[in-house]
């Protein structure tokens, strides 16, 4: 009797060896099970018979688990490039009305943006017969932007606004003030030439018009200057003549704006030069520029 309780307790301690063994795997982060040989050594030289159900200790240990497979890390993909969002023009619907707030709609565009946004404009019938889009030149982050109604032939044929007789005057107006041209902005209401420089129809301003006003929210200037009833009726959304909008400080939309003359206009009246400089030295006063006599 003492024989059998000595070998169940030989038997005992081997199980416990054994169950230890496999704990040890678990823990290590053993994959399958590894018995060392001198546990099976000892086993071998026991030939112990197999203890009964009732003596032999069940050991407790967790089955092994299953063998992982390590896969590589996915590789890192950049994320997309940010979409640049569509450019939305502001709104220019009939009912609007000029207000003394900021420029409406979303954040400020870029000239650039504003012309990549008209591209090759095909949205009035002024496409058919023009050469080149006339878009605007000057500083794009002038204080002065200058207003004018629609390119003519010369500015059709090189694209850059006011540089034929009409332009050379408006020069002489800008060097009288005490800039350069390259120091202000000029614009028109409209970007294509009307046939025969005939006067832009309600549709092609129409058309045209959302340009003009993103240009002046992406220059965001300290004062405008409209030449002629095009420019200023457009711009106020008021019908009123010229010649009696002419030399009167006006808001758009939270911007000075002086109606004047168009040079064109100037040319084939040379008595009115008086008053649009008349005009003009009120916004020389308004950006503290000395308002002399003009050279």
């Amino acid at each position: 009797m003492s024989e059998a309780l000595e070998t169940s307790q030989v038997l005992s301690e081997v199980l416990e060896d054994l169950r230890r063994h496999l704990l040890w795997q678990e823990e290590d982060g053993g994959r399958f099970l590894q018995m060392d040989a001198r546990l099976a050594a000892e086993a071998r030289a026991m030939r112990l018979p197999r203890p009964p159900a009732a003596v032999r200790p069940v050991p407790s240990a967790p089955a092994s688990p299953a063998p992982v497979v390590e896969r590589p890390a996915p590789a890192r993909v950049p994320p997309p490039a940010p979409v640049a969002a569509p450019l939305v023009l502001p709104n220019v619907s009939a009912q609007a009305r000029p207000s003394t707030g900021p420029l409406p709609g979303g954040e400020r565009p870029t000239l650039d943006e504003i012309r990549r946004e008209l591209g090759d404009c095909r949205r009035c019938k002024l496409c058919t017969g023009r050469k080149n889009i006339v878009f605007g030149s000057g500083n794009p982050r002038a204080e002065l932007v200058f207003v004018g109604e629609g390119p003519g032939e010369s500015e059709d044929l090189q694209g850059v606004p006011f540089v034929g007789a009409a332009g050379q005057l408006l020069t002489k107006m800008i060097e009288a003030m005490g800039y350069r041209r390259d120091d202000i902005y000029i614009c028109n209401v409209v970007k294509c030439r009307p046939p025969s420089n005939r006067n832009p129809e309600p549709d092609e301003v129409s058309a045209c018009e959302p340009f003009l006003r993103a240009q002046l929210k992406a220059i965001q200037p300290k004062a405008i200057v409209a030449l002629g009833k095009f420019a200023a009726q457009t711009l106020l959304r008021d019908s009123t003549p010229i010649t009696r909008l002419r030399g009167t400080w006006r808001e758009y939309e939270g911007i000075q704006l002086m109606p004047t003359f168009h040079p064109a206009y100037l040319l084939r009246q040379p008595a009115e030069k008086r008053k649009a400089w008349e005009d003009l030295q009120q916004v020389m006063k308004f950006f503290g520029k000395p308002t002399g006599q003009r050279g």
